[in-house]
């Protein structure tokens, strides 16, 4: 095979550090466009970047020339060091140490970008300990809870 192709879709999750609640007001919005951006700069298109004040839900295409450990660790890296730069309540912002990667199946992208879309009023009556839990039993996959949070 002379060409190397490939399409594969990814609903990534992580949150702040202790599920602060940090990510709030234009600072939300803006961290979503920051993401976004640093996902396109890795030629991985960004198509839905959504969330509420302690995590975020990215869903994007993932390049064939980088791997997800790569694409995760830029993304988180680079957004921390500019939320920093927000004004000076976020010098000590991290994300957490783990994150959620999720393979889509095509036909689920608009669904998933609607599931990203409603995370406020999904939130309104779960947290986000028992969402990724919800998320982590549809996927199938398997965890220690001792080790699932930091």
């Amino acid at each position: 095979m002379g060409q190397s192709l490939s399409k594969v879709y990814v609903h990534l999750i992580f949150c702040t550090r202790g599920r602060e609640p940090l990510l709030l007001g234009a600072l939300r919005g803006k961290t979503h466009a920051y993401l976004a951006g640093v996902l396109n700069n890795q030629d991985c298109s960004a198509i839905k970047v959504g969330g509420t004040r302690d995590h975020v839900h990215v869903l994007f295409r993932l390049s064939k020339n980088r791997a997800l450990a790569d694409v995760v660790e830029e993304i988180k890296t680079s957004s921390s060091r500019w939320i920093k730069t927000q004004g000076s309540g976020f010098g000590g912002f991290h994300w957490q140490n783990g994150y959620g990667g999720f393979s889509v199946s095509p036909g689920e992208l608009q669904d998933v970008a609607e599931y990203i879309d409603q995370q406020e009023t999904h939130h309104e009556s779960s947290n986000f300990q028992d969402e990724y839990r919800q998320l982590l039993k549809r996927y199938g996959v398997e965890y220690d809870e001792r080790y699932l949070w930091d």
